[in-house]
């Protein structure tokens, strides 16, 4: 049986035998990267109806056209976790959005905080790496990334049946990560991780967190780990703790 070349996210709902347009950077990956001819099978998703089967039409110079087979997988959409995360350099940032969205979370919160490295934020520019990511990972949605928050506004409007575990890698000899997740694997709570800056959040800023009821500080271990790493560990760890 002649198998799928790659998937790709496409933004627009997708229907049994429509016709979907492919351009700009899809179809030059399309065209030029995996050289796909006339008849070759597409997996296409679009977060919302599930990912479906597509044969190649028409490759040309600005656009690769796709015709919809039939549905392969019925939609499931990804666990109700969300990254809460001070922003850090480019490169770092990019690698942090792809593991989180290969982990499964469903939305991405960039948070501004004291010490953050960078404030500038290319939103676009992450969505991509998402896209990209959920497409490599076999997920069937897209996380929604939001525009960047203060962490007080976002504290304050944040909803109390929502815990956050905290990473602070401040906390030494403290109980890790899994031992204080452990006893809560049986409550039906809603879960976000938040990933501090390199430099750790202020005094004032801990103060604020740590005594909000909704968190929970936890340690990563005794040594200090880049914020990229931390959001990978971090989530890694509440996946497998709290999967029912």
């Amino acid at each position: 049986m002649k198998k799928s070349k790659t998937r790709i996210f496409v933004s627009k709902t997708i229907t049994s035998n429509l016709m979907i347009h492919i351009k700009h950077k899809q179809h030059h990956f399309l065209k030029n990267v995996l050289r796909i001819k006339i008849n070759d099978l597409i997996n296409i998703f679009d977060g919302k109806t599930g990912e479906w089967k597509t044969k190649v039409i028409s490759v040309n110079r600005d656009k690769t056209i796709l015709h919809v087979i039939e549905n392969i997988k019925k939609m499931i959409h990804s666990p109700d976790i969300l990254l809460v995360f001070v922003p850090i350099k480019q490169h770092r940032m990019n690698i942090a959005i792809q593991k989180a969205t290969e982990l499964g979370v469903s939305k991405i919160i960039p948070c501004i905080a004291q010490y953050a490295n960078v404030r500038n934020i290319n939103i676009k520019n992450l969505q991509i790496n998402a896209i990209e990511a959920a497409e490599q990972s076999d997920r069937l949605d897209v996380p929604i990334i939001e525009k960047p928050v203060n962490l007080k506004s976002l504290l304050t409007e944040w909803p109390e049946d929502r815990k956050i575990i905290y990473c602070d890698e401040k906390i030494r000899n403290g109980k890790e990560i899994i031992s204080l997740l452990l006893p809560l694997k049986d409550y039906n709570y809603k879960w976000a991780v938040l990933v501090g800056p390199e430099g750790g959040f202020s005094d004032t800023e801990k103060e604020l967190i740590t005594k909000k009821k909704y968190v929970i500080p936890v340690s990563l271990g005794d040594r200090p780990l880049r914020a990229d790493t931390a959001i990978t560990v971090s989530l890694f760890c509440i996946n497998k703790l709290l999967d029912k």
